[in-house]
């Protein structure tokens, strides 16, 4: 047994992850390389290597002639009888070669063959371990400033994070440990070349499928992502579960998961909206925190028209547009915004649009509800609808029109005929 051998190859199995059959292949091919330096030729060479214990032999096979004219393919039969005795003419003898005759160059040359088999191998192997990870996400320590890229180190390989693949106002320390999406992995002759990036939008999605487990196991798919680097994320989500609201679970309890994941983005704001099949829905909710009086959106162009109240506009827009521009990348769709004002002037709304929406202030719902603001608990119900037409619930015992007495007797005596269809609850006072 080659016991030399044998524990070097398994030390490189194990610190380098190159198995032994392919180790012992480089081997085999060194010593035909040798042969060949050696002989001139290698067509008629062969090497046994036993696979268990490494010890291996290399023949050289030769044609028993009378005269012999090339001495590396040919051997005389005299010379055949002496390696054995059963050999004649046109018989093939296999001659025993000693790896100690080897020249000097032979030697260095097979040395050389092993040497570049193990680096190709490590190459190959630190390839496939990074191509595996290719648009996944990965923790890497930054080492040095290089220009204004900047050299990661991810374990068994380098990357080299580019300005362009930077967040703007980012600054890291060496030795600090930073998220990465490796956007692609090449081979190439001086090894494998990772492109990793942070301002990539699919990074939001890993570090959301890390953080949220409903994400992870598939309860809430994460359906489109439109992101500026280092200011702001949309992010739509929709939920495989009628139990499970989607937006509550990417925040977390008191937001502790999108904190997470904001304090990885050093601060970047998030904002998580509700799916929908329904493309002026998923526009309105594209668009918030602004609110949208009405969505036109054409499915074929791919374009919509919304109108927002005036005081809205400048939210809907955002600064510098970005609240449009992300919401647009979000859905899809090139959204016009116009306000009310504007869209009056456009025709798109009738022409006496405001004058209904005052008239509504004073005699609908909203007018109407107006007044609960001023009441205490004590009184009457207020009526269906109250929460849809005012924007948040009417608290126990409102009641529309002039506030009643405190004590609820009184109020039942004094209201049964005015107002009989109140039904009136029971308060603590």
């Amino acid at each position: 047994m080659n016991t030399e051998l044998l524990e070097a190859l398994t030390i490189l199995e194990q610190e380098k992850n190159i198995s032994k059959d392919t180790m012992m292949d480089a081997i085999e091919n060194s010593l035909i390389s040798a042969c060949k330096n050696h002989f001139g030729t290698s067509d008629n060479i062969k090497v046994i290597m036993n696979r268990d214990t490494c010890d291996y032999s290399v023949f050289a096979e030769k044609e028993v002639v009378e005269e012999v004219m090339d001495p590396a393919l040919e051997i005389s039969l005299e010379e055949a009888e002496q390696i054995d005795s059963s050999l004649q003419l046109g018989d093939v003898a296999q001659i025993r070669v000693e790896s100690k005759s080897f020249g000097r160059i032979a030697t260095q040359n097979a040395k050389n063959l092993i040497l570049q088999k193990i680096r190709e191998e490590e190459r190959k192997v630190v390839f496939d371990q990074y191509f595996e990870k290719e648009r996944d996400i990965v923790t890497g320590i930054v080492q040095r400033y290089v220009g204004k890229n900047i050299s990661i180190n991810l374990g068994r390989a380098d990357a080299m994070l580019t300005e362009n693949e930077q967040v703007k106002g980012e600054v890291f320390q060496p030795t600090e440990r930073i998220k990465l999406y490796i956007v692609e992995v090449k081979n190439t002759p001086k090894g494998p070349k990772i492109l990793v990036s942070r301002t990539h939008p699919e990074l939001v999605k890993r570090l959301f499928e890390a953080e949220v487990a409903e994400v992870s196991d598939g309860t809430v798919e994460i359906k489109s992502i439109a992101r500026e680097a280092g200011s702001r994320t949309k992010m739509a989500v929709w939920s495989n579960d009628d139990k499970v609201d989607p937006v509550g679970a990417c925040v977390g309890l008191n937001g502790s998961r999108v904190n997470a994941v904001v304090s990885e983005l050093r601060g970047e704001k998030i904002d998580i909206i509700n799916w929908s099949d329904n493309p002026a829905l998923l526009i309105e909710n594209a668009l918030s925190p602004a609110k949208v009086i009405s969505v036109m959106a054409d499915p074929d162009e791919k374009s919509a028209s919304v109108i927002v109240p005036d005081y809205q506009l400048s939210l809907a827009i955002g600064k510098e547009g970005q609240n449009a521009r992300l919401a647009a990348r979000l859905t899809g769709y090139k959204i016009d915004i116009k306000s009310e004002t504007q869209a009056i002037e456009s025709g798109e709304l009738p022409a006496d649009y405001m004058d209904q929406m005052e008239m509504m202030d004073e005699d609908g719902y909203v007018g109407e509800y107006e007044q609960y603001e001023e009441y205490e608990d004590g009184y009457a119900e207020a009526p269906d609808g109250y929460e849809e037409d005012y924007g948040y619930e009417a608290p126990a015992g409102y009641v529309s029109g002039e506030p009643a007495e405190t004590d609820i007797e009184e109020t039942e005596r004094e209201y049964e005929e005015e107002v009989p269809e109140i039904e009136f609850i029971e308060t603590e006072q």
